[in-house]
């Protein structure tokens, strides 16, 4: 699985717009959505080297505050220009409100590229990326508020102990979101996705990255992970309460959610 992924990373973001007709982008945003997190919010994202939920939350994050500040300054309408200013500059100096987003991945390669990314998009405040396994967290107990996995988790060997990592790792009141592909119940779409996954993105693969076995593993992958149902049920036996999932277009994704009580 490492090789694969050192295989792919510098194609890895042409690869997902091709495969997903860019779909993955709208699914990564109603991640974020669900987690709505608020300025202050600690944030580990899993398996999440290339930074895509990172940049996310940075943004949301910042959008959150900026709203926030606005109704601050109309709340103070006595102030002078120059008190509003002073405020204002102040406050724009912590644009994240301490929220910060630490980004975990296993494979120094989609690290290395996730980094280029923040470069060349501009982020670098409360943004930090750590090379560490999904099974053994090198972070302490109860530390974040957070806990995101995107299109990971299915490449993960021991999904339980990935799991009791997520839970240890999250401070009591944390959230669990993961992303990942599931399983399509509607039997002639599932027969069309079929057809489309192992005839069509190995062939992208080897058009756009050169790499038919890579696909031919991540679509191969996709169809022997947990359904719906079975992940959920895994998720609980980590200790999580109130799991529950939303399938989008139609079961191909899943968002799997739960809290450490």
């Amino acid at each position: 699985v490492y090789q694969v992924f050192e295989n792919v990373a510098k194609k890895y973001d042409v690869m997902n717009d091709s495969m997903t007709l860019g779909i993955h982008r709208v699914w990564k945003d109603i991640l974020i959505h669900k987690m709505n997190p608020c300025p202050g919010t600690l944030l580990l994202d899993v398996a999440g080297g290339t930074g895509d939920i990172a940049f996310r939350f940075i943004n949301y994050v910042r959008s959150v505050r900026q709203r926030q500040l606005q109704r601050k300054l109309k709340h103070h309408q006595n102030l002078s220009w120059q008190e509003i200013f002073e405020s204002y500059q102040k406050d724009q100096f912590n644009s994240l409100g301490d929220s910060q987003v630490v980004v975990c991945d296993i494979n120094k390669e989609m690290l290395k590229v996730g980094k280029q990314k923040a470069q060349h998009l501009g982020y670098s405040e409360g943004l930090s990326w750590v090379l560490g396994n999904a099974e053994e967290l090198p972070f302490d107990d109860d530390k974040f508020d957070v806990y995101t996995i995107a299109f990971g988790i299915r490449n993960v060997t021991r999904i339980d102990l990935a799991l009791q990592e997520a839970y240890r790792v999250l401070k009591p009141g944390g959230r669990f979101l993961c992303l990942e592909f599931s399983h399509v119940s509607n039997p002639l779409l599932s027969r069309l996705y079929d057809l489309y996954s192992f005839q069509v993105i190995p062939v992208l693969g080897e058009v756009i990255a050169g790499d038919w076995r890579s696909y031919q593993y991540l679509v191969e992958s996709i169809r022997q992970f947990p359904p719906q149902e079975e992940l959920k049920a895994m998720i609980e036996d980590a200790g999580f309460f109130r799991v529950d999932y939303e399938n989008l277009n139609f079961g191909i994704v899943a968002i799997h959610s739960g809290f450490k009580l």
